[in-house]
């Protein structure tokens, strides 16, 4: 054999090899049922962390552009946690709207004029549920799913 024949065939080894390792590489990525959520907690991880600056209830509103994100691409063993976060959330937002108050702007101990008392007490019990165990316990669960599977914390 030639050595310009052996050069050909070493390289035909390495082109092989390459590709079949990309494959496994693919395949391994596509059966592995955290990859896409990982990837979304890393990509929304940061607009989190930045939302939740804004204090507990404000931060939570900003942030839930970002958490239904994660809801999307969550496992099956997290996805009712994320319901759970996402229905209190949007429930306050909901309230919020109903009674004609901005989510952004909303301040409990300086409500704006003219809101009722009435819907001072909507406000109140959508908050309340937003704070409940029962969300504050979803929070911990998917924060403790990035942490565990992710190697991300979402800073909740």
């Amino acid at each position: 054999m030639t050595r310009r024949g052996l050069i050909a065939i070493v390289v035909a080894a390495v082109l092989v090899a390459a590709v079949v390792a990309a494959v496994l590489v693919r395949r391994h990525h596509a059966d592995d049922p955290y990859a896409a959520y990982c990837a979304t907690v890393d990509d929304h991880r940061g607009l989190i962390a930045s939302a939740t600056e804004k204090g507990a209830t404000t931060g939570l509103i900003s942030a839930l552009p970002s958490f239904e994100a994660l809801r999307d691409k969550a496992p099956s063993d997290i996805k009712d946690d994320w319901d759970t976060v996402i229905a209190a959330i949007t429930d306050l937002v909901d309230t919020l709207h109903q009674v004609g108050v901005d989510p952004a702007s909303y301040d409990r101990s300086h409500p704006p004029a003219n809101l009722s008392k009435h819907d001072q007490g909507l406000i109140d019990a959508a908050a309340e549920r937003l704070g409940s165990d029962t969300t504050r316990q979803a929070l911990s669960a998917v924060d403790q799913e990035a942490r565990d599977v992710c190697h991300s914390p979402l800073m909740l």
